[in-house]
């Protein structure tokens, strides 16, 4: 999609590095495809002593997707996505039976340098968050906000800058109502991305609580990376994730606080395969 991206992207690249892929149960996912446009993932997961299964269909048809997913505990999730229902839009539906009152229905719009959301839920007094993103040359300025109708008060309101290079992405946001502040950049440390540095920093002023993670990603080759973060408070992780095959990972990643090494380290593994 054109323009300066959705509020969501402000800060995704750092978040994303310092929290994507890291898992700590042990994950099993396998996909396939059919000739006819239909995909189906079956998702198994061991979270404790506790396991957890479901299975997932995609089915793709010109510019409309339907996503339906059903799990062990009787819960059936359906998305309906259409792209350019009305030019330059995103129409999204979801609903989570058996809640009714789970559905929501999403409507973004882009232009070449403003983006706008709306997400209604579908209960008789719905939430309503409403976000909206300007901007141009890699700069983006945003703002989002909820409101409960039931209430008749603001559920949350937040406010974005995001400047993205070729070289570094850079955001600024002030969430939680006025409460925090998140400062994050990455830094790419060679032309081909095959190492980069992030940094984020979190301030919470009613309690005057700062939290500082700093990570790294370092591309071995084209079917390996390492990724790596420490937190001020001494929590180090790390992960190794790598390509079997084509759309084939293997993903291996652990966690353990320095400053008490008599707990136990957390470990997590992850394959998802894709004959």
């Amino acid at each position: 999609m054109k323009g300066p991206g959705l509020f969501s992207d402000i800060g995704k690249k750092a978040k994303d590095l310092l929290t994507k892929d890291y898992t700590y149960d042990q994950k099993l996912t396998i996909s396939t495809a059919s000739a006819s446009g239909v995909g189906l993932t079956s998702t198994a997961v061991k979270k404790g002593g506790l396991y957890s299964l479901d299975v997932s269909s995609v089915y793709k048809y010109k510019n409309t997707t339907v996503d339906v997913k059903v799990d062990t505990e009787s819960n059936i999730s359906t998305t309906l996505t259409v792209l350019d229902a009305l030019p330059s839009t995103k129409l999204v539906t979801s609903v989570k039976l058996p809640d009714y009152n789970s559905g929501k229905v999403e409507l973004q719009y882009f232009h070449e340098n403003a983006t706008f959301a709306t997400v209604v839920g579908t209960k008789p007094t719905p939430v309503i968050d409403l976000s909206g993103t300007v901007g141009a040359q890699g700069v983006a300025f945003g703002a989002e906000a909820g409101y409960d109708t039931a209430t008749g008060k603001f559920t949350k309101y937040t406010a974005a800058i995001g400047v993205t290079k070729p070289d570094y992405h850079a955001a600024f946001i002030l969430a939680d109502k006025g409460d925090t502040i998140k400062v994050s950049g990455v830094y790419h440390l060679d032309e081909k991305q095959k190492a980069s540095a992030v940094a984020e920093l979190t301030r919470r002023l009613s309690t005057n609580q700062n939290t500082l993670t700093v990570g790294g990603l370092y591309t071995v080759d084209p079917q390996t990376a390492v990724k790596a973060r420490l937190n001020n408070t001494g929590t180090l992780a790390a992960l190794l994730q790598h390509e079997l095959k084509p759309k084939s990972v293997l993903t291996i990643s652990g966690e353990f606080d320095t400053k008490a090494l008599d707990r136990p380290p957390k470990f997590g593994l992850a394959l998802a395969l894709k004959p």
